[in-house]
């Protein structure tokens, strides 16, 4: 009796019952222009499989301008992609059938056009599975350093100032602005806001 009282436990446990966890997570966004006319957002995520024949994988995306003026992902396919509310839902065909404890790499790129053109800025991600480690950086033009940045929790209702150690110079003379943490809370919104 308790054996199945366990095995109905299992069932319902929560996350249990997700087809998949996010072991890593890097979001990272170019910009490639002082105005912010151009940019390349950038997602690899690396994730296990916590279910049996799976055979697609989600993205979604939201912002100002057109986020979506190109968009590339490996592996998989695009088969659909919808607008709902303020976001883009992005549907990719695995073209294989996933197990539970499989793992898989993606990475996703998508141009963007007149997404960044204001002095305060903000760069955001959503924890909709189960992750372990979040990490968030931007590249900024030599010609428009980031000047201030915090990291916002909405959930929990956090903010947390980015100092001088987040903030790296690159060789070419631009500046990278790094965030990354291993206390990724489930369902929380990070957004780095910054200003220019």
């Amino acid at each position: 009796m308790l054996w199945d009282l366990y095995q109905i436990g299992k069932q319902w446990w929560p996350g249990h019952a997700d087809i998949y966890e996010i072991l890593d997570y890097e979001a990272s966004l170019e910009l490639l222009d002082p105005q912010g006319e151009k940019a390349i957002f950038r997602k690899r995520q690396k994730v296990k499989f916590l279910q049996n024949n799976i055979i697609a994988f989600e993205d979604y995306a939201w912002g100002d301008g057109d986020i979506l003026a190109a968009y590339r992902c490996a592996p998989g396919v695009v088969v659909d992609k919808y607008q709902e509310g303020d976001r883009w839902n992005i549907l990719i065909s695995l073209r294989e059938t996933k197990s539970k404890g499989d793992i898989e790499e993606f990475n996703i790129e998508r141009i963007e056009h007149g997404a960044f053109t204001q002095a305060e800025e903000w760069l955001q991600t959503e924890i909709r599975r189960r992750t372990r480690r979040l990490k968030m950086s931007i590249v900024f033009p030599r010609e428009r350093p980031c000047q201030r940045a915090i990291v916002q929790q909405r959930t929990h209702n956090r903010v947390i100032a980015l100092g001088s150690e987040h903030l790296h110079h690159l060789p070419d003379g631009r500046q990278r602005l790094q965030w990354e943490t291993n206390q990724v809370q489930p369902y929380e919104l990070y957004t780095i806001r910054w200003w220019s």
